[in-house]
């Protein structure tokens, strides 16, 4: 007999393999027994991490965005004193929100920043200055510099727990400058070498501009290519909104 969770009328079937089953298995409370010839409810679980329940219901409602559920798994995989790498800080709000997951008392664990914008690069300090206390600001470094090249900042010897993406232009920016299939994969291919056993590699792709599905492409073909053995991926998209964000997950076992 299979377990299968019942994610949206349009997805019949939503399967992950260990360690990620239990995680997303448990994302809505009605469960299903599969059999030959019927369902059966079994008896709901309680969700693992605070607010993750809301966010893929409400994801599956239309009322939470991608990037809330996005945040709800960032918390089931960061704990206190890990390090972790905002590759397109963009405006600040996922270096923000993944400082509030690695930051404690010792000041272990670190934010790594990049961006190759220095107007992307000041939007997130100013975010930084205005909302969170000045020694855990002390525990973010931001750097100009382009994604793909993340390991020249990172010590070799430093395990990276999660590496996030935004894909596309800054918001409120200029949008002639944009992520690019290349360098993006070129990113991925890093990010999974220095991404520690455990760990993830979230990666939020815009697709309303020109060249977003190109990006899209590159992205499913480099997350499609990893081997079982060592990788989970999975998507979450939206069918009947096709410029809507695609969220792309990528867990190294």
């Amino acid at each position: 007999m299979e377990t299968l969770t019942l994610i949206s009328p349009h997805f019949r079937r939503f399967c992950t393999p260990s360690p990620l089953r239990s995680l997303f298995r448990r994302s809505i409370s009605l469960k299903c027994q599969l059999s030959t010839h019927s369902f059966k409810k079994s008896e709901a679980k309680e969700f693992p991490v605070a607010g993750m329940e809301e966010a893929f219901m409400g994801f599956i409602t239309g009322k939470k965005k991608a990037t809330e559920v996005a945040h709800s798994v960032w918390k089931n995989i960061i704990q206190n004193g890990d390090s972790v790498i905002d590759a397109t800080c963009g405006n600040g709000y996922d270096t923000q929100a993944l400082l509030t997951m690695v930051a404690n008392e010792s000041g272990r664990g670190y934010v790594y920043g990049i961006d190759i914008q220095q107007e992307a690069l000041d939007n997130t300090s100013y975010l930084l200055e205005t909302s969170v206390e000045e020694s855990k600001r002390k525990q973010v470094k931001l750097f100009k510099l382009c994604h793909s090249k993340m390991e020249d900042i990172v010590q070799k010897d430093m395990p990276i727990r999660l590496v996030a993406f935004n894909l596309g232009y800054l918001p409120g920016g200029d949008k002639a400058v944009l992520t690019m299939p290349g360098t993006t994969v070129a990113a991925l291919e890093a990010a999974s070498r220095i991404l520690a056993s455990g760990g993830l590699i979230s990666i939020m792709v815009y697709i309303g501009h020109s060249g977003g599905r190109d990006e899209l492409e590159s992205v499913q073909g480099f997350a499609s290519g990893l081997p079982v053995e060592c990788w989970t991926t999975l998507k979450f998209e939206m069918l009947n909104r096709p410029t809507a964000p695609v969220l792309i997950m990528i867990f190294k076992k």
